[in-house]
């Protein structure tokens, strides 16, 4: 527009009247290219910084989320339980134990409040 402009106004001096102006395959200089490519590509980086800081940001959020639910279902495990029923889980952990095809011996710690005696079937041995 600012051409066309300064083109009108020093034709219509000469009596020619100016009706478009056209541009086709302008050359700009290297330098003026250059200076435009740079600019492009910083602002392509700080694009890309942009989204990689907000999926940080969005990494970081889910990663606090999920501890949050960890804590929370390891405090409510921890208060419900109780060793009546930590003995009877290791009692049917044994049973599944003695159940399963690939073993032949089972090992239990010995002491004076929880010692299973577990019969192997005889098919099992």
């Amino acid at each position: 527009d600012d051409i066309f402009r300064i083109l009108v106004s020093d034709f219509s001096v000469k009596g020619v009247e100016c009706e478009k102006v056209l541009l086709r395959n302008v050359e700009l200089p290297p330098m003026v290219k250059n200076a435009i490519d740079e600019k492009i590509s910083a602002e392509q980086d700080a694009q890309k910084m942009k989204f990689v800081l907000q999926k940080e940001t969005q990494e970081r959020e889910r990663k606090r989320i999920e501890a949050e639910g960890i804590s929370k279902a390891q405090r409510i495990i921890a208060n419900s339980l109780t060793s009546q029923y930590l003995q009877w889980y290791y009692v049917q952990t044994l049973q599944e134990l003695v159940n399963s095809p690939n073993n032949t011996i089972i090992v239990t710690p010995f002491d004076q409040k929880l010692t299973p005696l577990l019969n192997i079937p005889a098919g099992r041995r």
